[in-house]
């Protein structure tokens, strides 16, 4: 949830290691702070509550000359938001940065006679305190002996006051990539901090220690044994990672969707077929399963609900969407029979990887849909998708949503083939439609002044429904989230038949409601549904399949027409337009639209 940097080499650090925190600010943004070694051997600490902005003027205020350093963003658990919990934290000898949960740091201090020497009220600060106390002027013992004492999740970059140069990093759980630039090494928790210097890293194996030099790095396991490091490369372009003359990261990502759709699926269709031969995945795991559950959060666990109205109609296979939180506590059962999909944008949400352990512990075969390559998630997962979608910087996601989605429709596809509910012809018209899909998204997206101008509606409001059946309902519950999580409107979404078994009661003439409508089958229901709110005043904003008749008798709000295409796909036109009706909304009152209060994007504590 916060952002690390780190940066050892023949240039000032201090620049380098704001730069990077802006760039990783999406992960953690009340407080931020760095540390840089000097020439005599000090460690100089600048750290303030604010966005990084506000870090790097109180650099200028007095500057901090050094080659090697760490930074950090955070996200407040332990503590509340104020200067001392910023990070770095020093003790001693040692100054760190911390991601991660330490869940017995109460017990630490109690038993190191901490209490009365602690300056913050983290468990950041009290590993470090640990730190120094093991710290003897050996570093590896030092760590060594801390992380034994350490229960949670972590990920550390180290200073040592007498080690000049050199960081020190160590992790469980919680990411930290690394990777040799040019006169140096850096390490962050995203790759995305490292891109514009270099393409060539590797994911900090768990329980290992790395020692970044500006000669290079050097790896070794607990035991001091050297290792080797498993060296990755960067798959998008750096430029992906800048707002490319957008106001906002979410505006770019939302305009990028029908490329990177695009190029999350051509590769995985061979022969007109559905194949996912790149990403050796066998048949026989859509085979041999009974059973499918989806563990996922958030955004991503509302592409697993599409995915399961997509597998139950066309597959024929039951299917179970289940939030990554709640997965182990309640108990779930999975088994050998049992495929469990695992989503998540960042393949680091602490939450999912803990259900794949968990499913993997209960013999079930596991598939994970990520977005970064070597992320826990896929390590951890028997089988990995990656959704192409490049980095997303945005809070909110989008392009990662819809990439998901991309997937879910691939696999929809070839399990239908595999398990005979298609035959070839049918495989094969099924995935011609799924590559028109980013014709079709844009364009959605070419008449986005159309929708700028329906946000305008609902603007002042103070909630805000969302209504649809079947499909659309399932897209309806990602729409609403979007407009609640950067526009800060109450928003919920609900199948319209049951708005009468309750919801109906607060509906009024001053509450707007969004209506999606795009399946066949269920276009009368809906419509007469849609006629039941504006009866009781509401003002409805209808977004509908441009083949349907609209009836020109009703009042409507506004009116936007979506592409046609197949009712099982219109799922990605019309999330497009949702994502672009929440976005004008949050920009037109304001906000931060990249950066809405409270969230993190990605979430690494339980």
């Amino acid at each position: 949830m916060c952002g690390i940097i780190g940066y050892t080499g023949g240039k000032e650090a201090e620049g380098i290691i704001v730069d990077g925190l802006e760039i990783l600010e999406y992960r953690g943004y009340d407080s931020a702070g760095i540390a840089v070694s000097q020439k005599d051997g000090s460690v100089q600490i600048r750290k303030c509550v604010g966005r990084v902005r506000d870090l790097r003027s109180l650099c200028r205020k007095g500057e901090i000359q050094g080659t090697c350093g760490i930074g950090h963003t955070r996200w407040a658990t332990h503590g509340g938001v104020c200067d001392a919990n910023a990070h770095p934290h020093r003790f001693g000898k040692v100054t760190v940065v911390h991601n991660g949960i330490i869940e017995n740091y109460r017990g630490l201090a109690k038993k190191y006679n901490l209490q009365d020497r602690l300056r913050s009220q983290t468990d950041s600060e009290v590993a470090a305190a640990v730190l120094a106390h093991f710290y003897n002027g050996d570093p590896f013992a030092a760590i060594r002996k801390t992380v034994l004492k350490l229960k949670g999740t972590f990920a550390f970059g180290i200073l040592f006051e007498d080690i000049s140069e050199a960081i020190f990093a160590v992790r469980n759980v919680s990411p930290i990539v690394i990777g040799q630039v040019q006169e140096g090494s850096m390490l962050a928790s995203d790759v995305t901090a490292l891109g514009q210097y270099t393409k060539e890293y590797f994911v900090l194996p768990e329980f290992h220690v790395a020692v970044l030099k500006k000669e290079g790095v050097e790896l070794y396991d607990m035991s001091g044994e050297p290792a080797e490091p498993e060296w990755m490369t960067v798959s998008w372009d750096v430029d992906k990672s800048s707002k490319g003359g957008y106001p906002f990261y979410m505006e770019k990502e939302i305009m990028e969707q029908p490329q990177v759709i695009a190029e999350t699926v051509q590769p995985r269709i061979c022969g007109g077929m559905p194949d996912f031969g790149v990403d050796g995945i066998p048949d026989n795991l859509f085979e041999d399963c009974k059973r499918i559950c989806v563990v996922a959060c958030g955004t991503a666990m509302h592409a697993g609900l599409v995915g399961k109205a997509l597998m139950q109609s066309l597959v024929r296979i039951h299917m179970d969407v289940e939030l990554a939180s709640e997965f182990m506590y309640t108990d779930a059962i999975v088994d050998e029979e049992t495929l469990v999909i695992a989503i998540s944008q960042s393949g680091e949400t602490i939450d999912t990887l803990e259900a794949v352990k968990y499913a993997k512990k209960n013999s079930a075969k596991t598939l994970a849909i990520v977005n970064v390559r070597g992320a826990s998630v896929a390590r951890a997962s028997d089988y990995v998708i990656y959704t192409n979608a490049g980095p997303e910087i945005a809070v909110a996601s989008t392009k990662a949503y819809t990439t998901q989605l991309a997937v879910l429709y691939l696999l929809t596809g070839r399990m239908a083939y595999v398990r005979g509910s298609f035959g070839e012809t049918e495989a094969k018209s099924f995935a011609s439609q799924l590559l028109l899909a980013p014709e079709a998204m844009q364009q959605v997206l070419d008449r986005k002044e159309e929708i700028h101008y329906i946000a305008r509606s609902i603007l002042n409001a103070k909630d805000v429904f969302m209504m649809g059946r079947g499909l659309d309902y399932s897209i309806l519950l990602e729409g609403s989230l979007k407009l609640k999580e950067i526009s800060y409107i109450h928003s919920e979404a609900y199948a319209s038949g049951e708005l009468k078994h309750g919801t109906i009661a607060l509906i009024t003439e001053d509450t707007p409601v969004v209506a999606v409508v795009t399946q066949s089958k269920l276009q009368s229901k809906e419509f007469s549904n849609i006629k039941e709110v504006q009866s009781r005043g509401a003002g409805v904003i209808l977004f509908m399949k441009e083949t349907f008749e609209l009836d020109k008798e009703a009042a409507w709000e506004s009116v936007f027409q979506l592409p046609a295409m197949e009712d099982s796909f219109m799922v990605m036109p019309a999330s497009a337009a949702l994502q672009l009706l929440a976005y004008y909304v949050s920009l037109d009152k304001g906000l931060d639209v990249d950066k809405p209060r409270n969230l993190a994007k990605v979430v690494t504590v339980e």
